[in-house]
Formats: C-alpha cells, sequence, structure tokens
C-alpha cells in the first residue's frame, strides 16, 4: 500500500493562464448557445416544457408581451425578457391585474428552471473536448485557473481522470458539503481543497479555480440558511413539480431534494442574462470577487468563445477594472468580426486574435502547448 500523507495544496502568487469561457465553448457538445434557448422553449416540441404549468405560463406571457414570429424565426432576445421582468421586480411593481408583482417574480424563476431543464438535457454524457483541455493543461501547465459564464457541468464532469492523482477542484467558496455535520454526513464526499488533503505517496496534485460567476446547475441555494450544496451527478429539475430531484446510488430511487439542515425548498444558483441584472446573491458576490483576483494575478487571459454580450455589463466592468496593461489576452473564438473586436478593444488593446473554434483548439496539442507557455 503507497503510503500518503496530509498537505496543504497552496496556490502560486501569480497565474500564468485564466482561462475565461463562454457558450462556445460548451457549444460543440450540444449546449446551445443563448439565443436558442428562447427558440426551443416557444417552438414546442419539448415535450415536459410543452405540458407542465411552468412552460405554460411562460409561453403565455411571452405570447402577451412579446411580439415573435416562429415561422419566419424571429424571436425576442432572452435578455430582454428577463429584463422586462427585472425591471417591474426591482421597483416593486405590478405589471397588470394578471402579472402582480409577485406572479412576475414566479414567471421569472419558472423561465429560470426551464433554462436549467434545457442546459441539463445536453450535459448528460461527458465531453471529449473538455477532456482534451484538461489533458492539455496537466501536460503543459498546471498553474491555470477557470473562469466560466457557462451553468452546464461538462468542464467539470471531465475532470474526474485527474481526481486526486492530479487536482481537485476548487470552487472558491464554501459548499454545505464541507461541514462534518450528521445532517450532512451523505453530503461529504467533495472534498476541501483549501484544507488539508491526504495525497498518496507519488501523486501531485494542484487545486484548480474553476470560478463560475453565473451559477452552475449542479449548485443548490437554500434561501434560509443562505448555503449551497453541490450535488455533481444530480442536476434534474422536474418541471411539472418544479423540484430538484436526485437519485439513491447504486439503487437509481428517485427522491426530491430539500436542504438538509432546516428543511427549505431548494432555488436555482444560476444568474440569468438580462439587461437590468441584480448582482447581490451572496455566492455570485464572493464569485466575483474571486474572479478580480485572478484577473489581477494573471499573466496571460485566453477568452474562449465569449462574445462579451451587452448584457453583461458587469463582466466588462470586471475585465476593465483589473486587467493590467502589461497583461497578455488571447480571444480564441471564430466568429472575429469587427464588433466584437471593438468591444474586447475596450478592454485593453493587448489583444491576439486566433480565428479558432474550441474543439480546434483542444485537438492540436502544439496550439495547446503554445498558449499555456
Amino acid at each position: 500500500m503507497p503510503e500518503s500523507a496530509l498537505k496543504y495544496l497552496s496556490y502560486q502568487p501569480v497565474r500564468d493562464v485564466v482561462f475565461v469561457l463562454g457558450a462556445g465553448a460548451s457549444h460543440p457538445d450540444g449546449v446551445p448557445l443563448q439565443r436558442h434557448i428562447l427558440p426551443m422553449i416557444l417552438s414546442g416540441g419539448i415535450k415536459d416544457i410543452d405540458e407542465s404549468e411552468m412552460g405554460i405560463q411562460v409561453k403565455r406571457f411571452i405570447k402577451e408581451n412579446f411580439t415573435y414570429n416562429a415561422e419566419a424565426n424571429q424571436y425576442p432576445q432572452l435578455e430582454a425578457v428577463f429584463g422586462f421582468l427585472d425591471y417591474f421586480i426591482q421597483r416593486n411593481e405590478s405589471l397588470n391585474a394578471n402579472y402582480d408583482y409577485y406572479n412576475i417574480i414566479k414567471i421569472k424563476e419558472y423561465l429560470i428552471k426551464l433554462i436549467h431543464y434545457i442546459v441539463n438535457l445536453r450535459t448528460e454524457k461527458k465531453s471529449k473536448y473538455y477532456h482534451l483541455f484538461w489533458e492539455g493543461i496537466i501536460e503543459n501547465n498546471k498553474n491555470v485557473s477557470v473562469i466560466t459564464l457557462n451553468y452546464d457541468t461538462l468542464l467539470e464532469q471531465a475532470f474526474d481522470f485527474l481526481f486526486q492523482k492530479h487536482g481537485y477542484i476548487d470552487y472558491c467558496f464554501h459548499l454545505m458539503n464541507y461541514d462534518k455535520t450528521e445532517k450532512l454526513k451523505q453530503f461529504n464526499f467533495w472534498v476541501n481543497p483549501r484544507e488539508p488533503v491526504q495525497i498518496n505517496e507519488g501523486d501531485d496534485p494542484v487545486a484548480f479555480k474553476i470560478i463560475k460567476v453565473h451559477g452552475s446547475l449542479n449548485w443548490k441555494y437554500c434561501n434560509c440558511c443562505n448555503q449551497t450544496l453541490l450535488t455533481p451527478w444530480d442536476r434534474h429539475i422536474d418541471l411539472h413539480r418544479g423540484k430538484f430531484m436526485g437519485f439513491t446510488y447504486p439503487e437509481k430511487e428517485e427522491y426530491e431534494y430539500k436542504c438538509p439542515m432546516d428543511g427549505t425548498e431548494f432555488q436555482t444558483l444560476i444568474m440569468p442574462p438580462s439587461y437590468v441584472k441584480s448582482l447581490d446573491q451572496p455566492v455570485i458576490i464572493q464569485l466575483l470577487a474571486e474572479a478580480a483576483r485572478e484577473i489581477r494575478d494573471a499573466k496571460k487571459i485566453i477568452f474562449i468563445g465569449y462574445s462579451l454580450s451587452d448584457a453583461d455589463v458587469h463582466i466588462k466592468a470586471l475585465f476593465k477594472k483589473q486587467i493590467k496593461p502589461d497583461t497578455e489576452i488571447i480571444v480564441v473564438n471564430t466568429r472575429n468580426s469587427p464588433t466584437l473586436k471593438n468591444k474586447y478593444y475596450a478592454i485593453s488593446k493587448n489583444i491576439t486574435f486566433k480565428n479558432l473554434s474550441f474543439e480546434e483548439m483542444v485537438t492540436h496539442k502544439e496550439i495547446m502547448k503554445e498558449l499555456l507557455t
């Protein structure tokens, strides 16, 4: 039996590379882009959405308040719908007799759960592209971190072959899973990389920061105890009941997730796109602060498949404030239009654009080596 010892996985003071992942990184695996989500909801064909009360009410609300033409594939923007909802929520106002303040809040939560459902449909299989991404990191340079705008869990699902021997995932905030209490004993399987870790002889793991600044499908937030439970394999949401569902292992018996501390129904922890964003969610505040530190300490920042959406003013402000003049910026994108380039030049002049897709980047070892060194 190999010997093992407790060890702190310390971070280097300067990060060689910070990756920033947008929807273009997960799209090759079938995760829809933001502009595809409303057409998927409104055009029909997804049985659980079409038949659930959530889907029916969300589609009714959009039909009554927005004009669109399904035959011509002309739909409202998702961020415009959320912006409209957020306007009334932030002003504590009703829209009309049918949509009072509380109903507006309900419609927003329903729409968030529909997005959760749609994105999760495309994350059941592991991603070969994210697997290659992690392989390139292990082979070339482990002093990296990842900031991602994506809700899906493909990045983490592809990490499993690195666990223990090469690395641990650090989500950069305290998870309920770390607390060694009787009520949480069945969730203590996730290792806290900021505490001493048991390391086997011959292994050389590091902690990788994965900062999901818009939330994640596998995070369940309790608005009572203000804590988050990580459920890495359980991302399913039942639209008919509006509940997060889990499965026992290996029996595969379904059960409803509730906060193990106080029995409160969990909330989604994903920040939807909106022109009127509220950034006061406690976990999101922590993650934005952690992202700011990584950006300040980065020698090189690589954006992959991210369009710097006009709805992401907070992300633009984050980079504009924290990027140093000598930080090397690389933008990996197949849609390097003048408009996109101008968005990036607004945050830094020290930018190189590479006309590559995420899958092209990770399948060429020489490209990965160049980017990571």
